[in-house]
């Protein structure tokens, strides 16, 4: 089975021209689109949730490492003309509402390195739908590991720190502390990634860059484990479900009530580490026989605090707008959200935006907390003066 790296946010039906601009970061452009999922093996599908199919096109953007345009063209990169047209899709089927089902499988591109695909209709690259970065790495260097200085007694019980040390020796690197650029990212995270990370030596002798007592700002909020909802059966409806009204259309679900966690001692159990699976375990393929649902979230709160409440997770990317901001119910002491979900299994947690309280108020953070880290590695050479992926690692903290 596949799992989605990564969704889009879902946005407005009513679109300005600021609205349509492209934009480099994951973005859904139009409200119809519904559930985008990058694969590992660089194909992307999503829903449109209308009867008939519409003429849809793809293209391919090359990046910097600070997902910046780069001053390559087309041709630099790609073996053909840069425009796709989408062609495999699906109908749903015997469900409301009908949608249909894309797929598209991203082509093959000559250098690593980061990547902004659009997806855009009847040819007219300004009419977006989407737009998605991934990237294409080829590992050039190696790295090692150090010790995480975590926990009680040294930097913090709630945060996470990241040691390593990077090896060039395979490759020429001509001035690394200026050619090379360092990202990591959390849990595939974009939101709180931490970009350009310096090293704190530099080797020149032995080839290496050592990555050392990060500054505070690049230090990672370790977090908690992640709040999950299962309704991948709508007839027996899993974990974490309440009640599911099935007569009104589309069926509204609504979560078990949920409860403030941020002075509750660590608990350990194992999650998606903020992801998603779309799954339909009542009949038929999931990609055309998956419902979607109204899916009510609720959060407990004595008082409404001063600031934002945000549900997110991998499902909306992470981004904080008005579709997923709650609002507070005084009568039940409550926060409330309704979010227009496929019938799946869900990670989330609440965020806020607050200019005293932590992003983390709701959720507490702790140190023992199991996260997947991904350090990339980009270096500029002479030819071509791009940023190339040259080097990529995935890093458990905490692994079960």
């Amino acid at each position: 089975m596949k799992y989605p790296l990564l969704i889009i946010l879902m946005l407005s039906s009513h679109f300005s021209e600021a609205q349509k601009k492209l934009q480099f970061i994951d973005k859904v452009y139009e409200s119809q689109i519904k559930t985008v999922q990058l694969f590992p093996d660089l194909s992307i599908e999503f829903d449109d949730l209308q009867e008939n199919r519409n003429n849809y096109y793809a293209k391919l953007i090359h990046c910097n490492f600070d997902w910046t345009k780069s001053d390559l063209h087309d041709l630099d990169f790609l073996e053909e003309y840069n425009e796709f047209t989408l062609n495999e899709y699906a109908i749903s089927t015997n469900i409301y509402p009908a949608y249909v089902h894309y797929r598209f499988q991203i082509p093959s591109v000559k250098i690593p390195g980061n990547y902004l695909l659009i997806l855009y209709r009847d040819g007219d690259k300004s009419d977006i739908i989407l737009s998605r970065r991934f990237f294409v790495v080829d590992n050039k260097i190696t790295l090692q590991t150090e010790n995480t200085f975590v926990g009680a007694g040294t930097l913090s019980t709630s945060n996470q720190q990241l040691n390593f040390v990077l090896d060039y020796g395979n490759i020429e690197i001509l001035n690394p502390l200026e050619s090379v650029h360092v990202a990591v990212r959390q849990n595939q995270r974009w939101d709180n990634a931490r970009m350009d990370v310096k090293p704190s030596f530099v080797r020149d002798d032995r080839k290496e860059l050592e990555y050392r007592f990060f500054e505070q700002d690049k230090h990672f909020t370790a977090g908690n484990e992640f709040r999950f909802v299962d309704f991948r059966s709508l007839n027996f409806p899993g974990e974490n479900t309440g009640k599911l009204d099935r007569s009104v259309k589309p069926f509204q679900l609504t979560v078990q009530h949920d409860k403030a966690r941020t002075h509750q001692a660590y608990g350990q159990y194992s999650d998606l580490n903020g992801g998603y699976r779309i799954e339909n375990l009542d009949y038929g393929e999931a990609a055309v026989s998956g419902n979607y649902i109204e899916t009510l979230f609720s959060l407990s709160a004595p008082t409404q605090i001063n600031g934002d409440v945000y549900v997110i997770g991998s499902f909306n990317n992470w981004i904080r707008e008005d579709e997923n901001r709650m609002t507070y119910n005084s009568t039940k002491q409550m926060y409330e959200a309704t979010l227009y979900l496929k019938q799946g299994l869900y990670n989330y947690v609440y965020s806020i935006e607050s200019p005293q309280l932590s992003p983390d108020y709701f959720e507490g953070s702790h140190y023992e907390t199991e996260n997947i880290y991904e350090v990339m590695v980009y270096y500029r050479p002479f030819r071509p003066n791009a940023d190339l992926l040259i080097g990529y690692f995935v890093l458990p903290v905490n692994p079960r």
